[in-house]
């Protein structure tokens, strides 16, 4: 798994001139695309380092832990969707800007699993075949989640056994564990700025375990350069 996260920051600095054609712009829009183009690859940016909190935040170990996981890449992938999950839910609020970030961060995931799934040594054939089935999870997994969010705990510990647990937890202190984690997570999530989320993407986990997970404490406000980054 660390071999993994080293090829994930190696690989950081390589999908910058990616970002720049994501989004084509077609003759008809390019007199206030030119405008626009500014703003979008701010944007383009700010969802590569929200996607790289992702993975760089998380402490992918203290979840095979607790909620007793083998330190596998479906596990790994499991909690970088709940992750990706709360991300989405939260840049959803900011309009079209943040749909349209949204759009980026599942690109840039789907170019993450590809990568790792490469390095891991999958034949082509069977990461093709496993690419398609963790995309059809991906979206029921985010039916699923965006139901149990709006519904109480038991909702949500339903959707969370669905999906993370597959079914197979038996032990409900980790439901209650992982039910809780989202609540004050969204909580949190929700207590940032948008603009600044739609300008750097920088996001910080609160701990899955913590002594008083009820208290939000305000995140720092971030700073920026001359060019709003």
């Amino acid at each position: 798994m660390a071999l993994l996260v080293r090829v994930l920051r190696n690989r950081i600095s390589q999908w910058g001139p990616v970002c720049s054609l994501l989004v084509p712009v077609s003759s008809t829009q390019a007199q206030w695309g030119r405008a626009l183009s500014g703003t979008f690859q701010k944007i383009k940016i700010a969802a590569l380092r929200m996607y790289t909190s992702c993975v760089e935040k998380t402490d992918f170990e203290e979840f095979f832990l607790r909620c007793q996981m083998p330190d596998t890449f479906n596990s790994w992938f499991l909690i970088t969707l709940l992750h990706v999950w709360m991300c989405l839910v939260r840049m959803k609020q900011e309009g079209r800007s943040g749909k349209y970030m949204c759009r980026i961060i599942v690109h840039f995931m789907w170019e993450d699993v590809e990568q790792r799934g490469r390095v891991m040594g999958v034949n082509s054939y069977i990461l093709k075949k496993n690419m398609i089935l963790m995309t059809n999870n991906f979206y029921a997994a985010i039916l699923g989640y965006d139901e149990g969010i709006l519904s109480d705990d038991h909702g949500l510990a339903a959707a969370l056994w669905r999906t993370f647990f597959n079914q197979k937890c038996e032990d409900p202190r980790q439901l209650e564990l992982l039910v809780e984690y989202v609540r004050k997570q969204m909580q949190y999530l929700d207590s940032m700025n948008g603009e600044d989320l739609l300008l750097t993407g920088e996001v910080s986990w609160r701990p899955l375990v913590e002594k008083n997970p009820q208290s939000v404490l305000k995140p720092h406000s971030p700073t920026y350069n001359d060019e709003g980054l």
